[in-house]
């Protein structure tokens, strides 16, 4: 009986060194066996093996390997083939070295991000007025956490400072009524990371709406249950985050769910939001695999909402993926083309996007900005909690739309002024009074900001004064560095309407009487510059950014400030650290 078990386990040790030789790995086989000889137990053996692998040898021509017989406690085997895998590895003409540390693959090789070069510096003079769409997305931030959580710094296109402005709430004042639709409130005051400028921050508030006097709604969830959802931050994250969002639901919504992979299906037909327990079972019963056609799902989606249509209430296809459609319609303007004509029958689109490594997150924004929605990076059950839970009224529910902003600075009293942020929300002068052109959508509560870096007449600008430019000889508006003017649809309405709002030099606001809002929104701007680069911030870094952020935490009822200020830590940690530059560098060579 023991010659038995012997055997077992000398058979256990030789199979775990041919693995290791398998590999190429002489020094596991020696470790091998020189753990037998030490303790003869398998454990032991199997702890040892791919701890530290060499290099593949180069296989030898008509080399032929044959067993040897294991006696005793298999030595013999073991030692016959480490010689023998000594001798071929000799034979190779490379020496034996070390091997190169090997980078892991970087999940984000295959991420997908639209390219914007940061927004640059105009001349008042020459350039006065500044036109962009509103934008109430947050999907960059969440997306920016989930990089620096993993341990690396994110992609600079990854990262929209606007985004991340917006991911945080402001306390500024709801309108009086819902005639029109939000309020709109301006600050002044000095930049943080340039002497010579203003920051002029322009931030807008929605009317708020209670989950009872939301109207009714008629979703459809579109989801991606192909192969690539197959990980635990896609298909099982994606399903929790729409038990969350079914809890809010009543009897007066409807829910329906079309799936899709190599092809498309319908799964749950339209059910009362009350009647959770078959949504529920719904959403238990799916499972990833195959290829994922996009376009298939979004058709069906949109023709079951129609379907299903509320006349006066919120008509939304809801659609979670990570971005990766690979077959079918797979052309990027083509997928835009099906949800912009879709847009006009009233059905609206939010994309809610999951996971890493093919995430594609430049068609995500793009067919959310074309369906009259909101894109959001789901990360964590929690961020599921904010959009779907917390935020429900402002991503689902439309109160304003074709929103865009024009500043039009005066170039009696502004030398220089600078956009942070929204490079691919940009709009030509014209497109403003336009109302065929496409702008962001407001939704109940939202809060939206913008900051301007402005340089005043008489400080030192950026660039350099023009040798022929003309002297302004603007008489009117005296003493005020913008005006501000907004156009909005209501939701019902093709017809924009237009609101104006002056800002005067002299509102300029004292550092010591600065708003917690104003501060901390000053460091998020300027922390999602640093992870673009920091073209325009000097000296100001990380830890700047930390010190404006801490004392602006304000209430932070759920946590998200204080979070902000752990996420500028891990980037500072992240981040190398600055080389002299090439003169410097040769002075020392010297």
């Amino acid at each position: 009986m023991n010659l038995g078990k012997n055997q077992h386990k000398n058979r256990g040790i030789d199979r775990a060194v041919r693995r290791a030789l398998g590999r190429g790995s002489v020094l596991i086989a020696a470790a091998v066996l020189s753990a037998c000889a030490a303790k003869r137990e398998e454990r032991d053996v199997l702890a040892q093996e791919v701890q530290y692998e060499m290099p593949a040898a180069a296989p030898v021509e008509n080399e032929v390997i044959q067993a040897s017989p294991v006696t005793g406690d298999g030595r013999g085997a073991v030692a016959n083939q480490v010689a023998r895998a000594e001798a071929r590895m000799k034979l190779t003409s490379a020496p034996m070295a070390p091997p190169p540390m090997m980078a892991m693959p970087n999940p984000a090789d295959t991420e997908r991000y639209q390219h914007q070069k940061d927004n640059g510096v105009q001349l008042a003079a020459e350039q006065p007025v500044s036109t962009f769409s509103i934008d109430v997305d947050t999907g960059s931030y969440a997306n920016v956490r989930r990089f620096l959580n993993d341990g690396r710094l994110p992609p600079q296109d990854a990262v929209r400072v606007e985004e991340m402005i917006n991911y945080f709430d402001y306390d500024y004042a709801p309108p009086g009524d819902r005639e029109t639709p939000f309020r709109v409130s301006t600050e002044l005051a000095a930049a943080p990371w340039n002497s010579q400028a203003l920051l002029m921050r322009i931030g807008i508030k929605g009317f708020e709406v209670e989950a009872k006097q939301r109207p009714a709604a008629n979703l459809v969830f579109l989801i991606d249950v192909s192969g690539s959802m197959d990980s635990p931050d896609k298909l099982p994250l994606l399903k929790n985050a729409f038990r969350l969002l079914t809890d809010q639901l009543t009897g007066r919504d409807r829910v329906s769910m079309v799936v899709y992979a190599g092809s498309s299906g319908v799964v749950l037909e339209p059910t009362p939001g009350d009647q959770k327990h078959r949504i529920q079972e719904a959403l238990a019963r799916l499972s990833a695999g195959g290829s994922t056609n996009g376009a298939s799902g979004i058709e069906r989606a949109y023709q079951l909402a129609h379907d299903t249509f509320v006349k006066g209430g919120i008509n939304r296809v809801v659609l979670a993926t990570d971005g990766d459609f690979n077959v079918g319609t797979v052309n990027f303007e083509a997928l835009v083309d099906i949800v912009e004509r879709e847009r006009a029958t009233g059905v609206e689109l939010t994309t809610l996007g999951f996971g890493t490594g093919n995430y594609n997150e430049q068609l995500m924004e793009r067919l959310a900005d074309a369906g009259n929605g909101n894109y959001a990076y789901i990360d964590t059950l929690s961020e599921a909690r904010k959009v779907l839970v917390s935020q429900l009224s402002s991503t689902l529910y439309t109160i304003a739309k074709d929103v865009k902003i024009q500043v039009e600075f005066n170039p009696a009293e502004v030398l220089e002024y600078r956009l942070i942020g929204y490079e691919n929300r940009m709009l030509a002068r014209e497109d403003f009074n336009n109302d065929k052109v496409d702008a962001g959508e407001i939704g109940a509560g939202h809060r939206v900001t913008a900051l301007y870096e402005v340089v005043p007449v008489g400080s030192k600008g950026r660039l350099d004064p023009l040798r022929y430019g003309a002297k302004s000889e603007q008489a009117a508006g005296k003493g005020e560095l913008a005006n501000v003017r907004l156009r909005y649809k209501k939701p019902g309405s093709d017809s924009s309407e237009l609101l104006e709002y002056p800002i005067r030099k002299d509102a300029t606001v004292a550092a010591d009487k600065l708003s917690p809002d104003f501060r901390f929104a000053a460091s998020v701007a300027a922390f999602g510059q640093l992870l673009r680069g920091g073209k325009y911030l000097g000296d100001f870094g990380y830890d700047d950014v930390t010190k404006l952020a801490g004392g602006a935490l304000g209430e932070d009822r759920d946590g998200y400030r204080r979070e902000f200020v752990s996420l500028v830590a891990l980037a500072r940690s992240l981040t190398p650290p600055a080389t002299p530059d090439a003169g410097k560098m040769s002075q020392i060579s010297r």
